[in-house]
């Protein structure tokens, strides 16, 4: 493996995955604790195995109905609120992890975007 791009693995379709999915997309602040690629792969990867962890353990600790223990853990409030602590840690954790600080983010810069930006409006007006 020379190069970063061959360490992506695909990402987990599934309860957990939507569960980390969710949470990022109520904690924007997520998105700027890992802002590269070696981040985003860490992030993940660590946010699936702890929210796998937890709730094991959450499931263990309570008497639920086998058929949607996960839903039925995440319609409880405590449960859910202790998932989105563990995924804001891992981000958190992710981000003070040295050896990334070199790293190109994710997306386009602030130039980049004002750069389209501006290709976006002279196309868009000559073809009016």
């Amino acid at each position: 493996m020379s190069e970063p791009e061959q360490a992506w693995i695909p990402l987990v379709d599934g309860p957990i995955g939507a569960i980390v999915d969710r949470v990022q997309e109520e904690h924007p602040e997520i998105g700027e604790l890992i802002d590269s690629p070696n981040r985003l792969l860490a992030f993940r990867t660590f946010a699936y195995i702890r929210v796998g962890i937890l709730l094991g353990r959450l499931l263990v600790e309570r008497d639920l109905e086998p058929e949607g223990w996960i839903e039925q853990l995440l319609e409880d409030r405590e449960c859910y609120d202790e998932v989105v602590r563990e995924v804001l840690a891992v981000a958190k954790d992710t981000a003070d992890e040295p050896g990334y600080e070199r790293e190109e983010p994710v997306g386009p810069s602030d130039e980049e975007r004002a750069r389209f930006a501006e290709f976006a409006k002279r196309r868009l007006s000559t073809d009016t």
